[in-house]
């Protein structure tokens, strides 16, 4: 009997890529001859057609399934959602708009099969088509993760990942409502393989991710699977702890040699605006992982659905 192979295809406004998604699939099935196909699409509160087209495919296909949330709860409750729903004993997500080479799935199920891995992801090798300036920032948010957190994840990554039924088990028992995948990828760990690939333009529609978006979604990561911007706030108190008993023993020195002029105003502000910038910073992070618990502890749901098959 053949094993079914899940794909979890998070869609928010995707009516135009859907189609052309499904129909690229279905198009190299025979490729992937070996395994049973269903597919789960998630509509993350699209406000276009895409929930109609959706609901087109599964007329045309009983094998497509699908869930609508009632709001847009983001991308990480889509990717949740979707493992939750997948029945197959082998599960992997893509991104509709194509940017997930399909033409990579017969590698990455035959890795699978063979039963030396039990994921297999994939990442990008070049970032051509994005900003520079935001291609920087990716690169060195990647740097900064692996050095401050016990998560591996590695640069270019992609959500694109192929997994077993006991890795999809892994993933769905971490509940927790703040979600950043590819720091739960690289946590729970088991075998995995990694395949590289170029960059691919979105297949049609624009792209969701402002770079004010990706730099929320770096900080949740950063709060998510790192305490060490806590500990870097201790650091930096004690630092200027140390440095204004030291300012004070210089004062002292200066006062019994040189007497008590008058200093300027100038520097004092200077050290008086750096001292408040480092204090705000310092709380500024603390209230960022105070904020984290109290949205863990209201035990809210990761989506709410509104319909599905």
């Amino acid at each position: 009997m053949k094993k079914l192979l899940s794909i979890v295809v998070p869609c928010y406004n995707e009516e135009e890529s859907a189609p052309i998604f499904y129909k690229t699939i279905h198009e190299m099935e025979n490729q992937i001859e070996s395994v049973d196909l269903e597919f789960v699409f998630v509509d993350d509160g699209s406000k276009d057609n895409t929930l109609e087209i959706i609901k087109s495919l599964r007329k045309a296909d009983e094998r497509v399934h699908y869930v609508s949330f009632s709001r847009n709860f983001g991308k990480e409750a889509g990717i949740y959602a979707g493992l939750e729903k997948a029945k197959g004993d082998y599960v992997v997500i893509m991104d509709a708009d194509l940017q997930d080479p399909p033409a990579m799935l017969p590698q990455m199920l035959s890795y699978i099969e063979s039963g030396e891995y039990e994921c297999v992801g994939t990442r990008r090798v070049d970032r051509k088509g994005e900003p520079p300036i935001r291609s920087w920032f990716a690169r060195k948010f990647y740097k900064i993760m692996n050095k401050i957190s016990s998560a591996d994840i590695v640069d270019g990554a992609r959500d694109y990942q192929m997994m077993t039924r006991r890795v999809v088990n892994a993933i769905l028992s971490m509940g927790e409502y703040n979600r950043f995948s590819k720091g739960i990828f690289g946590w729970v760990g088991f075998k995995r393989k990694w395949l590289e690939f170029e960059n691919v333009e979105r297949v049609a529609g624009e792209t969701k991710w402002s770079f004010w978006k990706l730099f929320v979604y770096a900080i949740d990561g950063i709060v998510a699977f790192s305490t060490a911007p806590l500990t870097m706030a201790s650091i930096f108190g004690t630092i200027m702890c140390l440095t204004a008993f030291l300012f004070i023993l210089v004062i002292i020195v200066r006062t019994l040699i040189f007497g008590d002029p008058t200093s300027g105003w100038p520097s004092m502000v200077c050290i008086i605006l750096l001292v408040s910038g480092i204090q705000l910073l310092c709380l500024g992070v603390q209230g960022q992982y105070l904020a984290k618990t109290y949205l863990e502890t209201k035990k809210r749901p990761i989506y709410l659905v509104q319909e599905e098959e």
